[in-house]
């Protein structure tokens, strides 16, 4: 399963390979990281939609993770991506607007790798 990490914090890189390394390894997940919106979207356009699931954070300089959301459920519908929300505000007017534009989930920081892992082997299944 192909995810694509978005999140203007680049040393979420190092922390996705290291708790994932068995997965990765073992060839459950790949992972792609993009550090804004508009490189999701780039990396979206270019690699013909392989993400199967974003994990995007909300809050970023230049596009939010929310316009991305936006964007991601107006451009990609067949297959939709799965589109996890994650944010270190766990306020109710971010989860409620992301719910209404399409959000599958929604997670706060710091992110719950264990409970991470288990939501994404569930959506694997799906």
């Amino acid at each position: 399963m192909k995810i694509l990490v978005v999140d203007d914090e680049t040393d979420v890189q190092a922390l996705f390979e290291q708790r994932f390394r068995k997965e990765i390894k073992a060839g459950e997940f790949e992972f792609a990281f993009a550090f804004s919106g508009e490189q999701a979207l780039d990396y979206m356009t270019a690699n013909h939609h392989e993400a199967v699931l974003i994990l995007s954070d909300i809050n970023m300089p230049g596009m939010s993770g929310l316009e991305l959301l936006k964007n991601i459920k107006e451009k990609y519908e067949a297959p939709p991506p799965v589109v996890m929300m994650i944010t270190a505000y766990g306020d109710q007017e971010n989860h409620d607007q992301a719910m209404k534009l399409g959000a599958d989930d929604f997670l706060t920081k710091p992110v719950d790798f264990n409970l991470l892992k288990e939501k994404l082997k569930t959506k694997q299944h799906d």
